[in-house]
């Protein structure tokens, strides 16, 4: 009974664990080992996020180091800290309050308090170096922990020097709490793709940095750059969300953009539909668990085209129209077949032929040999001969018989092969001389074995085969009344008897055993006496 519980309760979590699973985010940036910077440790100081700071918006702090060059008569310089109240203090000037400045409004505040001390003089202030922070990442990661950071750090350099992230990680709706106690919420996404930087912001000293486990999502399909699943972020429009997936392929049909969406109660599907037009003037806000459709354009840049190869005078990728075009108009088009081109041998293959499963013929290849019936052999010999995709054409019948009922409408995709004149015969197997013999229609079967040498002394005489060119088949050289070029005549090996070593042996065994069996009786008789 307890084990029945064990079991029952697997199942449940595993079927817990798989509906999760589906409704989880799958578009590509999810592969967060992408983010992670291999260069740095978690105790080395980290570059800075962009290639310079900008004085517009780096708020200085206690900790920053700032450097003043003073240029006159005698220059002075400077490299100051601002200490942990927010204050610089420059020597025999006096103190300088930078709390909640920006490197630009700072510098304005020293310039204007030097200026009352030193005239004629050229004054230099640059931010020698950044002072360290201190972050916390919280939440749905690999490890929750404090980081020390630089102060130009970004979103994006604190997910780099973290553990990682979870694949359960809505990254679409990250929350940033500052030590005043203000909340944000950022689409880290919309930075990982749309290069928005207001979405990877500047950290500051004590933010709180919640990775939540994704709950809501919205699901996107169709002719859009990136169709997968979504977080949901509240209050998306679907015009935003359409950009975020990267926007529209060319084939996306744009006048019924379909949005699916649940009533309140959750029960009763409805559908929608919108023209991009519309959309892209108007703020359609998207519900959780909404599906969005972008169906393709079926006849939009739907390429018509064929190939042909082989002995034909221009080979190559070839236009069609559409139900229409013919085998016979594409041949002419080409320039007709070369001198050396085999009618007889020439294919025509579809590309998109149906490709169904056969169930008969996988259950029948797992039947041994000696438990098939002779119609599943011949079944699954007929399946195997079997070119997928080859269109029954007699070439040599359209071209030179003129019978146009040969005469097949082209598909999109069609190869057509013409291969060379095969004017040979080819014998295999257990003749005295193998090999290819020119082609002479007034021979027959048992001519060409004579060309060849004869027969071997280990041929089966009685037990000839020839293959045929076009199908291969395997035919008995009694029923064959007129061979094609490249046919293949097929002489069998008559099996080799026992060695003479193995014969012995096995003799040696029995009589073994006949002894044995002959002492057993004598022991018995004698016994019994």
């Amino acid at each position: 009974m307890n084990n029945l519980k064990i079991i029952l309760f697997s199942i449940f979590v595993l079927n817990s664990t798989l509906n999760f699973a589906q409704i989880l985010p799958t578009y590509p940036e999810r592969s967060f080992e992408g983010l992670r910077d291999t260069t740095y440790s978690l105790q080395t100081s980290m570059q800075a996020s962009e290639g310079f700071i900008d004085p517009e918006k780096y708020l200085v702090g206690p900790g920053d180091n700032i450097f003043i060059s003073i240029s006159g008569i005698e220059e002075r310089n400077f490299n100051l800290l601002i200490n942990h109240e927010g204050f610089l203090y420059i020597p025999r000037i006096g103190v300088v309050d930078l709390r909640n400045k920006t490197l630009a409004e700072s510098k304005k505040i020293i310039t204007s308090k030097l200026n009352q001390y030193f005239k004629n003089v050229d004054i230099y202030i640059a931010l020698a170096d950044v002072r360290k922070i201190k972050v916390s990442l919280i939440g749905d990661v690999l490890k929750a922990s404090t980081y020390i950071l630089t102060s130009n750090s970004r979103l994006l350099d604190l997910i780099k020097t973290s553990t990682g992230l979870r694949p359960t990680s809505d990254i679409r709706n990250i929350k940033i709490i500052s030590r005043e106690n203000d909340t944000t919420s950022y689409d880290f996404l919309s930075f990982l793709r749309l290069g928005d930087l207001s979405q990877n912001p500047f950290l500051k000293n004590g933010d709180v940095v919640i990775i939540d486990k994704v709950d809501k999502t919205i699901y996107l399909n169709g002719q859009v750059k990136y169709p997968a699943n979504y977080e949901f972020r509240e209050g998306e429009s679907l015009s935003d969300f359409l950009k975020l997936a990267g926007g529209l392929l060319y084939k996306a049909k744009t006048d019924s953009i379909e949005v699916v969406s649940f009533s309140e109660d959750g029960k009763i599907q409805s559908s929608k539909y919108y023209s991009y037009e519309f959309i892209n003037s108007n703020s359609i806000k998207l519900k959780h668990n909404d599906q969005v459709i972008v169906r393709e354009m079926s006849e939009y840049f739907n390429e018509q085209w064929v190939i042909i190869d082989g002995k034909i005078k221009y080979p190559g990728l070839y236009k069609i129209v559409k139900n229409k075009t013919k085998l016979s108009e594409l041949i002419n088009q080409a320039g007709g077949f070369l001198e050396d081109a085999s009618l007889v041998d020439a294919t025509l293959y579809r590309t998109d032929a149906d490709s169904s499963y056969d169930p008969e013929f996988e259950r029948i290849k797992l039947i041994p040999r000696a438990d098939m019936t002779d119609d599943e052999y011949d079944y699954i010999k007929a399946k195997s001969r079997q070119r997928h995709g080859k269109v029954v054409v007699d070439f040599k019948a359209l071209f030179e018989g003129k019978q146009l009922n040969e005469d097949v409408i082209l598909k999109k995709g069609d190869v057509i092969n013409i291969p060379e004149k095969k004017n040979y015969i080819s014998i295999i197997g257990q003749v005295v001389n193998p090999g290819n013999l020119i082609f002479n229609p007034s021979l027959k079967v048992e001519d060409y074995i004579a060309l060849a040498g004869g027969f071997s002394w280990r041929a089966v005489e009685g037990d000839v085969r020839v293959i045929k060119v076009n199908t291969g088949e395997w035919v008995d050289a009694d029923d064959i009344e007129q061979l094609d070029p490249g046919d293949t005549i097929w002489i069998l090996e008559d099996p080799p008897g026992p060695k003479f070593w193995d014969v012995f042996t096995t003799s040696l065994t029995i009589l073994g055993q006949v002894a044995a069996i002959v002492a057993a009786s004598v022991a018995v008789i004698i016994a019994t006496r």
